[in-house]
C-alpha cells in the first residue's frame, strides 16, 4: 500500500505495519483476558478477518445502545476497507465495503463521527475522483454517499487521514495530511451541501507546521486545535489553533529530546483551556505525555522507558476527574502495546499488556462511556491476526 500512496512518512509506515501481521502465534479466540492484579477486566469483543474487516487503524465510537462504529483499513468484500459496527454481546456487522474508484473511497484510517440521525461521516486517505481521498456519509441502513473527493484544485488537499469534526449546523472539519498551496497539508471545512473551503494551508518549518494527521478539538467559542506530525522552528511538530476566520496561531513548537516530538495524535482540552497529548518520541525516544498551559508552557507529565509502554501513537483521553487515558504502540510486558492511565500528579497505571490473540500494535486511540468503560481496536493479533475490538472495564 505504502507504494501507492504520496504521504508523509509516518502513514505509509503506518499502511506497511498493517500489511504486515505480527510474528506471533495466534491460538483460538481469546474471550476473556482478565488483568487480576490491576483489578481490571479485559474483554475481546471481536476479531477480524477477510471480509470482515482487517488491520483496524483507527479507534470506535458507540451509540446509546452501546453499539461500537469504526473503520477497518483494508478487508471486506473489496479488500479495501469497511465500516463497521460491533454490538454490545461482540456481533458485528459491515456496514459497507468500500470499492474505491472515482465513485468511492479506499484505505480508511480514521474514526468516525455520528449525527443526532444516526449517521455515520468520515474520511478515506485514497479513492474519489483525483484518488487523493474522500469525505463520506454511511446511513443506518448502510447506504453510503460520498460527499467530496478531494484533489479537485491546485490548492486542495491531499491524502486525509484524520477524523472529522462535527458543528451543530451540519458542517464537517478536518485535515489532509498533504496538498495545499504549499503541499505540506490543510485544514478544511466541508458544509452541510458539500461544498469544501480550504481554511488553512501549512507552510512548513519554521513558521508553521506541517503534515497533519490527527483529529481536531474546538473550544465553545468556535476556535479548532490541532497538530501537525513536523514542522514548526525545529521541524519536530507543533501545536495549533485555527480561528473561525482562518488565521493560525502555533501555540507551541516542539523541540525534540525531552520534551517530546513526532507528533501523530491530536490533544484533548479541559475546561481550563490546558491541552493534553502525547509524542511518539521523547528523550529516550519511546515517547512521553505532556500538558500545555493556556499560554503555551509545556509540562511533561509521564515518560515511557519500553517496559511500560512504548510509541504512543494515538494521543490521550480525558475523564472528567482529569485521568489521563491511553494506548502505546509497543511495549509492556509482552512487547505488544499496553492501555494505560495517568492520574493529574502524574502517576502512570498499566490497564492491560497486550499478548497477540487479545491484540496487538495499538496504533488507535480509546473511546469512554459514561459509565467508565473504555473501548479500542487493535490494528493487528487476535484470532486471525488481522485485528480486534476490545472492551477494558475499570
Amino acid at each position: 500500500m505504502a507504494s501507492r500512496v504520496r504521504c508523509s512518512q509516518s502513514i505509509c509506515d503506518i499502511s506497511r505495519r498493517a500489511r504486515i501481521p505480527t510474528s506471533l502465534t495466534i491460538v483460538g479466540l481469546l474471550v476473556l483476558v482478565p488483568a487480576i492484579a490491576n483489578a481490571q477486566k479485559f474483554t475481546l469483543l471481536y476479531s477480524f478477518h477477510g471480509e470482515s474487516g482487517e488491520y483496524p487503524l483507527a479507534g470506535v465510537i458507540a451509540d446509546s445502545r452501546g453499539n461500537l462504529y469504526g473503520t477497518t483499513s483494508e478487508g471486506g468484500v473489496h479488500g479495501l476497507g469497511t465500516v463497521f459496527k460491533v454490538s454490545a454481546s461482540g456481533e458485528e456487522t459491515v456496514m459497507h465495503s468500500f470499492k474505491g474508484g472515482r465513485s468511492d473511497g479506499n484505505f480508511p484510517i480514521a474514526a468516525l463521527v455520528r449525527d443526532q440521525a444516526g449517521n455515520l461521516y468520515g474520511t478515506t486517505t485514497l479513492g474519489g475522483a483525483a484518488n487523493y481521498g474522500t469525505v463520506f456519509r454511511v446511513e443506518e441502513d448502510g447506504e453510503e454517499t460520498l460527499i467530496y473527493s478531494f484533489g479537485r484544485g491546485k490548492d486542495d488537499g491531499k491524502y486525509p487521514s484524520a477524523g472529522l469534526l462535527l458543528d451543530s449546523e451540519g458542517n464537517l472539519y478536518g485535515t489532509t495530511q498533504e496538498g495545499g498551496t504549499y503541499g505540506f497539508g490543510t485544514v478544511f471545512k466541508v458544509d452541510a451541501d458539500g461544498k469544501e473551503t480550504v481554511l488553512h494551508s501549512f507552510a512548513g518549518n519554521p513558521r508553521d507546521g506541517q503534515y497533519p494527521i490527527a483529529d481536531l478539538v474546538e473550544d465553545p467559542e468556535g476556535n479548532l486545535y490541532g497538530t501537525t506530525e513536523i514542522g514548526g522552528i525545529f521541524n519536530d511538530g507543533i501545536v495549533f489553533r485555527l480561528a473561525k476566520d482562518g488565521e493560525e496561531t502555533v501555540i507551541f513548537n516542539f523541540a525534540g529530546g525531552a520534551g517530546g516530538n513526532y507528533l501523530l495524535g491530536g490533544v484533548v482540552r479541559d475546561s481550563a483551556g490546558n491541552f493534553y497529548g502525547a509524542t511518539t518520541y521523547g528523550s529516550n525516544q519511546v515517547g512521553l505525555v505532556f500538558k500545555l498551559d493556556p499560554i503555551g508552557r509545556e509540562t511533561v507529565l509521564f515518560t515511557f522507558n519500553g517496559n511500560d509502554g512504548a510509541y504512543p501513537s494515538a494521543g490521550v483521553i480525558r475523564s472528567p476527574k482529569g485521568m489521563l487515558c491511553g494506548t502505546a504502540e509497543f511495549g509492556g510486558k509482552f512487547g505488544a502495546g499496553v492501555i494505560f492511565s495517568l492520574s493529574p500528579s502524574g502517576v502512570e497505571k498499566t490497564l492491560h499488556d497486550f499478548e497477540g490473540p487479545d491484540g496487538a500494535d495499538l496504533l488507535t486511540g480509546l473511546f469512554r462511556d459514561n459509565a467508565g468503560n473504555l473501548y479500542g481496536t487493535a490494528t493487528e493479533g487476535g484470532a486471525y491476526g488481522q485485528g480486534t475490538v476490545f472492551k477494558l472495564t475499570p
